[in-house]
């Protein structure tokens, strides 16, 4: 899960403000235009390729934390997430610097709702994981360029890494190629791309499963590429690919 914050907000909200009051650990995304998607014959959710306008805003640097989360916990009662101070999750208090996972949709937006930001919905996610590129198939290129992270077939020998360990994308940003996956604000329907209007697309209304992207640790490797990385579609309760 990462988070954004969008700059005119603070002409209506001094709570946000002091929240976020010195944008730590987090990027402006400048605003722009960009094509999202591909356009696969024969269909897919991802397609077809289409153009898509964008104001800026800032995005968080890397996941949300298990320290930062934690923070929210305490400062608010609300429980702590499924899998919390659990080893193979690499969750809790001994992993501070490891992306919280366990979260539902619901919680990261109250999450994101205390910490005076919001998700960003699924266009704003991939313009920030493509990190300014134009016509490349990944974040950082034409190649996954990534050191070899997932050592083994089996997901439970690689794990869960602690944030910001690899290589950031031409915007700052880390792990938009996976380690977790990360909710999006945007409802879930296969044929949006078909209809989804040129500035800031918000994704579709009345829709019960809600997107998530990027990728797991428990996926394999390698995720796919930006306009791919990964739209997949789950319940607002659930946890993504039932891990994070």
């Amino acid at each position: 899960m990462k988070t954004i914050f969008t700059p005119f907000f603070l002409l209506f909200s001094w709570y946000s403000f002091a929240q976020v009051s010195e944008f730590n650990d987090m990027v402006i995304i400048p605003g722009g235009s960009f094509t999202m998607g591909k356009t696969i014959q024969g269909g897919a959710d991802f397609s077809p390729a289409h153009t898509v306008i964008l104001d800026s805003f800032y995005m968080d640097i890397h996941e949300v934390t298990n320290a930062d989360y934690k923070l929210f916990c305490e400062a608010t009662g609300y429980q702590y997430p499924e899998f919390w101070n659990t080893e193979p999750f690499r969750s809790g208090d001994n992993y501070p610097h490891h992306p919280v996972v366990g979260v539902s949709w619901s919680d990261a937006n109250k999450y994101a709702a205390w910490a005076g930001k919001r998700l960003p919905t699924e266009a704003e996610w991939e313009y920030a994981a493509r990190g300014g590129l134009k016509g490349k198939e990944y974040h950082n290129g034409d190649t996954l360029g990534r050191i070899e992270e997932k050592k083994s077939r089996n997901p439970w020998v690689n794990g869960i890494v602690q944030v910001s360990l690899f290589k950031p994308n031409g915007y700052g940003l880390y792990d938009m190629d996976g380690n977790v996956w990360e909710w999006v604000a945007d409802g879930f329907d296969e044929n949006y791309y078909k209809e989804s209007p040129v500035d800031k697309p918000k994704g579709p209304v009345n829709k019960f499963d809600r997107v998530i992207r990027s990728g797991s640790w428990h996926s394999g490797r390698p995720m796919g590429p930006s306009w791919q990385i990964l739209k997949t579609p789950t319940a607002p309760w659930g946890r993504p690919g039932r891990w994070r």
